[in-house]
């Protein structure tokens, strides 16, 4: 077992699974596991406005679970790293193994 981790790291780690945590924005991780996609794109495979998904994206942004890359206008969101791939991976087989 690892050593507990400090206070600190605690707290970090509580807010970013409380991030993760949300039906709308989980299903956003998945909609860019692939490939990154525009606002639009993500709308469309997800289901929801676009003012609800820029909102979702914005938090997400914020706690670095998802980066962006422009294109003249357009904006690409793709998951900031494979951390945030290999967590959605650990959390689905944990859920699925039953």
């Amino acid at each position: 077992m690892p050593e507990m981790p400090d206070d600190k790291t605690i707290d970090k780690m509580e807010s970013l699974l409380n991030i993760a945590s949300d039906f709308t924005r989980l299903k956003i991780l998945y909609a860019i596991s692939d490939k990154e996609k525009s606002v639009s794109e993500i709308v469309e495979s997800v289901g929801a406005s676009q003012s609800l998904v820029s909102h979702q994206l914005q938090v997400l942004r914020n706690a670095h679970l998802v980066s962006t890359r422009k294109e003249g206008t357009h904006v690409f969101y793709s998951l900031d790293d494979d951390h945030v791939n290999r967590l959605l991976t650990l959390v689905f087989e944990h859920v699925n193994e039953r």
